[in-house]
């Protein structure tokens, strides 16, 4: 049963991931190779902070969310001028170099070694202790983000985000500030990424920068692809299926060593088969081009 929790709640954490990611993936059609970044940096935060400082955890959350949004500013602000494989190329070097940050600023982040002894998170004084408390946590906090996203893409703001989508020239003829648009998403995308990554940091209770590589990110992408990006549901779709199906290797005798390698062969086959057999994905109306 625990290991069922388990996979329940990766499941609920990368439902963040790929849903805060589609805001903008899907709604705006620009694709960022940096979420892994924004990931980890709440993740770092909130450890740092209730570590170092005995934050409460909701005020760690709170605070990576702040840190992250602020920071997405340095990629989004320049890189958002650019147009399609630019600002792709662009978000890939920042993701380079945020996890060049935690794996190099041994002051801080204690680099390969990382952080160890992460407390369990309490909320209210509610002492999140085990599994099936942090399950009700992370389920609550993924249909919170789900509502949160919901609501903005249903909004005329949503509507904006989408005619940039569409026709960014002729959004702007309508007087809209498509950039101050674009660099708002991005800025919300990357708090709610955040907040998944407090969360995994305070449920593994020890994080390392290889949690939040590119191929981290790669595999958020793919989720949002794989389940169809503008659409609510397709995400979680998509973040449930890249999340269990692999663990399908475990019960089959196939070494850890080798499920690992197996498991990025099955990610790279499903998403060529999506391609080829619907771009858009499985819920999804919108095909990267």
């Amino acid at each position: 049963m625990e290991y069922l929790f388990h996979i329940l709640i990766l499941s609920s954490i990368y439902t963040i991931l790929s849903v805060s990611l589609s805001l903008v993936a899907g709604h705006i059609g620009i694709l960022s190779v940096a979420h892994a970044g924004f990931y980890g940096i709440g993740a770092y935060t909130s450890a740092l902070l209730t570590i170092h400082l005995g934050c409460p955890f909701l005020l760690g959350v709170l605070l990576g969310m702040m840190i992250t949004a602020v920071v997405s500013l340095f990629i989004s602000i320049p890189s958002l001028r650019l147009h399609e494989d630019y600002f792709v190329i662009a978000t890939f070097g920042f993701q380079i170099i945020l996890f060049s940050i935690f794996n190099n600023w041994i002051d801080l982040t204690r680099g390969p070694l990382g952080i160890f002894g992460i407390p369990q998170p309490s909320i209210l004084g509610w002492k999140i202790g085990s599994d099936i408390d942090f399950l009700i946590v992370t389920v609550i906090w993924t249909a919170c983000t789900c509502g949160i996203v919901y609501r903005l893409v249903t909004s005329p703001y949503g509507r904006v985000l989408r005619g940039i989508r569409e026709d960014e020239v002729f959004t702007q003829a309508m007087g809209k500030n498509t950039l101050w648009f674009k660099v708002s998403a991005l800025a919300l995308s990357a708090g709610l990424a955040s907040s998944a990554g407090s969360l995994y940091a305070h449920y593994i209770t020890y994080i390392d920068p290889s949690s939040f590589t590119v191929m981290e990110s790669i595999l958020i992408i793919s989720m949002v692809i794989i389940g169809g990006a503008d659409s609510l549901w397709g995400p979680i779709i998509g973040a449930v299926i890249l999340v269990t199906l692999p663990e399908l290797l475990r019960f089959i005798g196939i070494k850890s060593a080798m499920a690992a390698n197996l498991r990025q062969m099955f990610y790279g086959l499903l998403l060529v088969i999506m391609m080829i057999v619907k771009p858009s994905g499985l819920l999804g109306r919108y095909r990267f081009k």
